[in-house]
């Protein structure tokens, strides 16, 4: 089963790889930047200071929190356990690898980083949004899937890597948002 599912992984992972060109090669590594989403972050910062006022500097620590928590187990829980190699380290693979401006990343690939963070970031603000702003769960989730196609695009992680690691970086976000929100609930009444 797991032989089988690698194999899937890898066919869908060249597909995607595969059909690439100058355009998108463009888009889909600045896609992959951090740095390039600035813009986005502070302008999500300030939507939580519209709806939450001075509750917002906390929700804002917690969305770091969030975004460390997936970082860190993504690598020390995950890469540095399982030690998948990237599609562009394998060498079964990485002679048909298409890669962007030669940029590879580390060792290992399982799980991807980046899906982990946006998930993450992305699930614990439509929790918090999502219900005042029309639409945004979809834009933030349509930014979080941009993002792990790009990885797949790119050449540095399988899609299994993306997929592993969205599902878990959503989960982060999620029990981030449950544990803000659990410790405001009022307490039960005592009993009788």
């Amino acid at each position: 089963m797991l032989e089988w599912l690698k194999f899937i992984d890898t066919r869908v992972f060249l597909a995607i790889n595969g059909a690439h060109n100058g355009f998108f090669d463009f888009v889909m590594f600045w896609a992959s930047d951090r740095l390039i989403w600035i813009p986005l972050y502070l302008f999500l910062a300030y939507l939580l200071f519209r709806h939450y006022r001075r509750r917002a500097w906390i929700l804002l620590l917690f969305a770091g929190l969030a975004i460390t928590l997936s970082d860190q187990t993504s690598v020390h829980l995950f890469k540095q356990v399982f030690q998948r190699l990237r599609p562009c380290h394998e060498p079964s693979v990485s002679q048909l690898v298409h890669l962007v401006n030669g940029k590879c990343g580390g060792m290992y690939g399982f799980i991807s980083s980046h899906a982990a963070n946006s998930f993450a970031l992305a699930t614990y603000l439509s929790l918090l949004l999502g219900k005042k702003i029309r639409g945004f769960t979809i834009l933030m989730l349509a930014w979080a899937l941009l993002l792990c196609y790009s990885r797949v695009y790119l050449g540095v992680h399988y899609p299994g890597d993306v997929i592993v690691g969205a599902i878990w970086g959503a989960g982060i976000g999620a029990a981030v948002y449950i544990s803000i929100h659990s410790s405001a609930l009022p307490s039960s009444p005592p009993a009788p």
